[in-house]
This record gives structure tokens, sequence and C-alpha cells, in this order.
């Protein structure tokens, strides 16, 4: 693997069974396979179909290995731009969870006349009994379409039970 295959004659050739026949009768009769790769990171072939029998010469190869190495490097670098876009989208979207439930913290912190710890915990325990995301919670208590009392209330159910 990662190494040329060059001055491959599609009629006589038994290295691609399937293949081989599809080429020659869409007019192709030779092929030149160069390896896509970074150091010892091989990604693909960059193939050069020719439709006579000519034979490539060093400098064709030369020229074609130029523009493997090329598309290579092109290749690689949008797949590490998409892999960081994700993973700024990712963070992204962890922050703009975090500040919508610290924003629900303090509305239940006021509603229920308690510490940011246990409107968290009321918070959170809202969002595991109805099985439902935290953020998505926190969102919907912000713009009011879940009242602040559903989930205020939570401790002072616990806190009945509690034995004085």
């Amino acid at each position: 693997m990662g190494q040329a295959a060059v001055n491959q004659d599609l009629a006589v050739s038994q290295q691609w069974p399937q293949f081989a026949p599809r080429a020659l009768a869409a007019g192709f009769r030779s092929v030149h396979a160069l390896p896509m790769r970074l150091r010892d990171n091989v990604i693909g072939a960059l193939n050069v179909f020719t439709d006579d029998r000519i034979v490539a010469t060093d400098d064709d190869l030369l020229v074609a290995q130029a523009l493997a190495d090329a598309a290579t490097i092109a290749i690689l670098q949008d797949q590490a731009i998409r892999e960081a876009q994700v993973v700024a989208a990712q963070l992204n979207g962890a922050l703009t969870s975090r500040i919508a439930i610290e924003q629900a913290k303090g509305i239940l912190a006021e509603r229920a006349e308690v510490d940011m710890q246990e409107a968290f915990s009321r918070l959170r325990r809202y969002s595991r009994d109805h099985n439902r995301q935290l953020s998505a919670v926190a969102t919907e208590l912000i713009n009011g379409t879940l009242p602040a009392d559903a989930i205020a209330s939570l401790g002072r159910r616990v806190e009945a039970k509690l034995p004085h």
C-alpha cells in the first residue's frame, strides 16, 4: 500500500478484474495510480487514465506525484478545518447551554428563596423526572414557557416529607 502503480495496460492487467473491463469500455487503455500520502499516512490515490497505451515518462510521473501531494495537503487541511469547526460548534453549544443553566438557577433561587446550589439541584431533578435535557428545561424556564413554580416547588415537597 502506498506504492505507485504506473504504466498499467488495462487490456492485460489482472490487478483490477472488475474495473478494467469497464474502463476499457469507456475508452481508457492505461492507468497510473499515484499514492496520496503525507509522511506515512496514505489517504488514497490519484489515478491518471489515458486513452492510448503510452508509457508515462519519469517527468510525467514527477508532475503527477506533485499533483497528488498538493491534493493530499488540500484534503487534509479541509478535514482539519471541518474538525475544528465541529469542535468550535460543540464548545459554543456547551457555553450557550451553561449560560442558560446559570440564568435558570438565578431565576429559581429568587423564586424559591434558596441558594444557587439548591436551585441547580431542583432544576436537575425536574429534568431527570421529566426525562428532558437540562439545557432545554433551563431555556424554557428563561423564556417563560415553563413556569418557575413547577420547579421551585420540588424542594418544598421533599422538605415536607422530612420528619421534624
